[in-house]
């Protein structure tokens, strides 16, 4: 049997469609190695939202251009956010990969597959038949955004908003749940603006209420979430669907008006606290996670003061901080000079860090003692875990087979980043 490799970077987009890409090749009889040496088909799902993933999609670029010099039959598939409209120009500085694909094109690797390395098909294709079901799975419900974030290069190499329709993303899902996954991540660039493009307009709480009745489904996860479109029906929604978790990823960027409006993001702090508030007055076990970028063109120490403050007072269960990296094309890097220092920029990641480490430190903490329904994921260095449902990882020791099961654990032990605790006896 010929095998495949998939590398992947970036975004929970980005492994739901590797998943996705797994499947259609092993439904062609290639079946997997985690070894690029020994893989007959190497696919590379990249990641450039900055700076840092572009380096590493490079890295890895070089890297197989030396492995298929000693291996002339090796194929080589780039696909993701690496991939822009320019694919002739892709060719001519990667002349040893072998064709290019845009983001979340299944049909076109499979027909160029189809085309250039003719397999003996297993089965019927149904990509959701995948035989190394983990109990959670990643499931795309939008591709693309209309946002044009003046920081963000994901418009121009994912396009516009189009959501899958809410019969075929039951259909996927129920597969997924007959095959033993648990737990659904919803994911889109902007997933809280579902359906604003399909017939009747069906959005994500109408989906979310579908999803709730799947006989076997325990738990529904979705990100990311903009502020802008966070309504008041979503929040009912996720505090009267009981499979629903109680997790929120609602990300800020920044914590001063000038620079929200500089990045384009569509909302004030008012509105953004304000928002924080309903979510909380209907959730109020809620946990909060939000995304951060510091050193965005221009940004002042009183500026950056503004974000410090808003972390302190609204107190994230998690803080996901990033520097402001320039991408070509995007409308910042048109319009602004990259003017902050790199050493600036590393000084305020590191602020923004330690206090949160401070207040997860904090929050976790009031956790000793509670028992906590885990869903157990996997095994490592001897201890079994998962998360809560308010998305919280969870450490404990276990005998025989956890994998899939629904736990309840008693919290022995916290700390910022993780819980450990004990099977609770019954």
């Amino acid at each position: 049997m010929p095998t495949y490799n998939i590398w992947t970077i970036g975004c929970q987009m980005n492994k739901a469609e590797s998943r996705k890409i797994a499947d259609y090749l092993e439904l062609f009889g290639y079946d997997a190695t985690p070894n690029f040496q020994k893989a007959d088909l190497i696919v590379l799902n990249t990641c450039v939202v900055r700076q840092s993933a572009e380096n590493k999609v490079m890295g890895m670029l070089g890297y197989l251009r030396g492995i298929k010099k000693s291996k002339s039959d090796l194929t080589i598939l780039v696909t993701g956010c690496f991939v822009n409209a320019e694919k002739e120009d892709l060719k001519k500085y990667f002349p040893h990969i072998d064709s290019f694909f845009k983001p979340g094109a299944y049909q076109e690797i499979v027909d160029w597959i189809q085309s250039n390395r003719p397999v003996v098909q297993k089965k019927k294709i149904l990509p959701q038949n995948n035989k190394n079901i983990a109990p959670t799975a990643y499931v795309p419900i939008i591709q693309g955004c209309n946002n044009f974030c003046s920081y963000c290069i994901v418009p121009y190499r994912r396009g516009r908003e189009k959501s899958r329709s809410l019969g075929e993303i039951v259909d996927e899902i129920s597969e997924l749940v007959k095959n033993g996954v648990k737990e659904v991540i919803l994911v889109g660039q902007n997933v809280n603006s579902y359906g604003h493009d399909l017939p009747k307009h069906p959005d994500l709480s109408k989906l979310l209420g579908v999803l709730n009745s799947i006989d076997g489904l325990v738990r529904i996860r979705f990100l990311t979430n903009h502020p802008k479109d966070m309504n008041f029906k979503l929040i009912e929604s996720i505090a009267c669907l009981n499979k629903v978790c109680e997790h929120i990823t609602l990300p800020l960027q920044s914590g001063d008006d000038n620079i929200l409006k500089a990045m384009n993001r569509g909302y004030t702090m008012d509105q953004y606290c304000d928002l924080i508030d309903t979510i909380r007055s209907n959730i109020p076990q809620i946990a909060l996670s939000t995304d951060v970028i510091v050193g965005f063109p221009g940004e002042t120490e009183e500026q950056f003061s503004h974000t410090l403050d808003l972390i302190k007072k609204i107190r994230f269960d998690s803080v996901h901080v990033a520097a402001y990296s320039s991408r070509e094309g995007t409308m910042a890097s048109k319009n602004f000079e990259d003017s902050i220092h790199p050493e600036v920029k590393k000084e305020r990641f590191e602020v923004i860090e330690a206090i949160q480490t401070k207040i997860a430190s904090e929050i976790n903490s009031n956790l000793y003692g509670d028992t906590l329904e885990v869903l157990t994921e996997a095994k490592k260095n001897g201890k079994w875990y998962g998360r809560s449902k308010s998305d919280k990882l969870i450490f404990f020791e276990g005998k025989g087979d956890q994998l899939g099961q629904l736990v309840d654990v008693v919290i022995t032990k916290t700390s910022p980043w993780a819980l450990q605790g004990k099977i609770q006896i019954k």
